[in-house]
């Protein structure tokens, strides 16, 4: 009899183990000087308990096994108990993220043909006035309900008091949760999570990182805070909006950190330029983390000057179809500098086991089998493929993106696996090192070869008063135009000395020498959950315009 495979399946003996410990705390209520209370917390013991009142609840209310249901609610308490609740009865989650654009949003949500819609009354609001999730038929408010019929929460909580333990036997293969992409480089797509993929996840990052019950982590990402719980941890949801990570306050995050002796930081490379550029260091933390975007030389330097000596900071490289992959610390990355700033582009590290990598030839072309692929050797760039517990296998109801992502392997033993392609070109190193060289969609084909993002910006970023840089080409592929857009840092004025030092880069390093045109910009478009993510589609067209007028 094959065992349940659930990423909830860890929280009732959790509550066995350790019913007492803190499994979440939530900013609450204003306390002194403006810092949250955090009075709203869940013991493990209250968090297995309630969420299975609400399974119970939410199954007698027509939300069952595998029944898609958006859920549209902030980091709190009842997110997680919903999460939760859905997990053990076997529900299939869409989440979402808030913070793209509100016609994508719909997108999606038409997309994931959801059945259910739990959300606060704002999302409500919206479901009804934009017609989101037009074919939700079970409605579930996280506060007062209004107009829209349906039921609230504290209700379906109600209907399921003493109902008892609600684990349902979920297989490994089961759909567990469609987790919607940023859709930084175009419109998000719905990744399918299987049961067996969120174990896997747990799994690699315990490998990786080195996880033990017991410790405190203050996760700036909430989804994230989700496997906190299954590895016995404590999470502090920061008093911080989620989908702003550059306009946290940094003193609401050290004073979480110091009150409750925070001794892991998760953060994008947004929140970690907050912190150091508050300059304050972070003692007790053992170890942070940032993922989401590459994270800038300078920053990983800065942020390591904050930790204690013996912490480690971590940069792990995924994806939502795939993560973790890689990890780096940053002492490499340091180590690993000179060479990024060379040229080399961006060391992501080790591949975390049992991810098996390879680099394949670039093509813009669906490869639909393992036998149509021409494997790289170790110093060539090519596309990055992952296959490994944690790759998922498709996009929901995006059969071309699919087709375009995946590619299906035969082993000896005649048995197939999901060969999941990142998107990402990069290479192996003399020392089994990945290396990071931008998207591959980002590329620039010029008539003298292609031009790689990560390749080419970290050489320009190291002129002063320059902040960052962006690669794009204009042109047909093959004979594109490359152009570098640069941003300066607050208060630099653009001048001639600025533009004479990129050209003298350019002129330093030969790969960049055919890069004429360099145009300066005053705030790049960015994707805003993580700062640091450039729309290079936007600027192209930008910078298409800006050259055509200067003709």
């Amino acid at each position: 009899m094959e065992m349940t495979c659930n990423i909830a399946a860890r929280l009732p003996e959790l509550a066995r183990e350790r019913p007492d410990q803190i499994a979440i705390r939530c900013p609450g209520r204003p306390g002194p000087g403006g810092m949250a209370r955090y009075d709203v917390q869940l013991s493990y013991a209250q968090l297995d308990a309630r969420s299975d009142a609400i399974a119970a609840g939410l199954v007698a209310s027509g939300i069952g096994r595998g029944v898609r249901t958006v859920v549209m609610v902030r980091p709190s308490p009842e997110f997680f108990l919903l999460m939760f609740a859905l997990f053990k009865l076997g529900a299939v989650p869409v989440l979402v993220d808030p913070g793209i654009d509100k016609r994508a949003l719909k997108q999606c949500l038409d997309e994931a043909q959801p059945q259910a819609f739990i959300g606060i009354p704002l999302a409500h609001v919206a479901r009804k006035l934009l017609r989101w999730a037009a074919s939700a038929r079970t409605l579930v408010t996280v506060g007062p309900r209004l107009g829209w019929g349906g039921t609230t929460l504290a209700a379906v909580e109600a209907a399921g008091q003493g109902a008892g333990p609600q684990l349902a036997a979920t297989a490994g293969e089961e759909v567990a949760a469609i987790l919607f992409t940023s859709g930084s480089t175009g419109v998000p797509k719905g990744v399918v999570y299987r049961h067996r993929h969120f174990i896997g996840q747990i799994e690699l990052l315990r490998n990786a990182f080195g996880e033990v019950a017991g410790g405190v982590d203050l996760p700036t990402f909430p989804p994230f805070a989700l496997f906190d719980p299954a590895l016995g941890m404590t999470s502090i949801i920061p008093d911080m909006d989620p989908t702003r990570p550059a306009k946290a306050d940094p003193r609401r995050l050290h004073d979480a950190i110091k009150r409750f002796g925070v001794d892991q930081l998760f953060g994008s490379p947004a929140v970690m330029k907050v912190l150091v550029d508050h300059g304050q260091p972070l003692p007790g933390v053992k170890r942070a983390m940032s993922a989401g975007a590459p994270v800038p030389p300078d920053t990983v330097a800065r942020v390591r000057a904050l930790l204690p000596p013996e912490a480690d900071f971590w940069t792990p490289y995924g994806a939502t179809e795939c993560l973790p992959v890689a990890v780096v610390e940053g002492r490499t990355l340091e180590e690993t500098r000179a060479a990024t700033e060379g040229g080399a582009g961006t060391c992501v590290g080790d591949v975390v086991a049992p991810n098996l990598v390879r680099i394949i030839a670039i093509t813009d072309a669906p490869l639909a089998d393992w036998s149509a692929v021409q494997e790289l050797a170790p110093g060539q760039i090519g596309e990055i493929t992952v296959a490994g517990p944690t790759a998922t296998d498709a996009y929901f109801n995006r059969p071309q993106a699919t087709a375009a992502a995946k590619i299906t392997e035969t082993l000896a033993d005649g048995s197939t696996r999901i060969v999941h392609r990142m998107g990402d070109v990069g290479y192996f190193d003399a020392q089994g090192r990945l290396w990071f060289c931008g998207r591959k969609t980002q590329r620039v084909e010029t008539a003298q070869g292609p031009l790689y993002t990560e390749k080419v910006e970290p050489v320009f970023n190291t002129v002063a008063g320059v902040r960052r840089t962006a690669l794009v080409g204009i042109g047909p592929a093959g004979a594109q135009r490359p152009v570098l857009c640069y941003e300066l840092e607050p208060g630099v004025k653009d001048s001639p000395a600025i533009l004479a030092a990129l050209r003298t880069v350019a002129g330093a390093h030969p790969p960049l020498a055919g890069i004429a045109d360099f145009l300066c910009h005053r705030a790049f478009p960015v994707d805003i959950r993580h700062n640091a993510k450039i729309g290079r589609e936007k600027l192209a067209v930008w910078a298409a315009a800006r050259l055509e007028q200067s003709r």
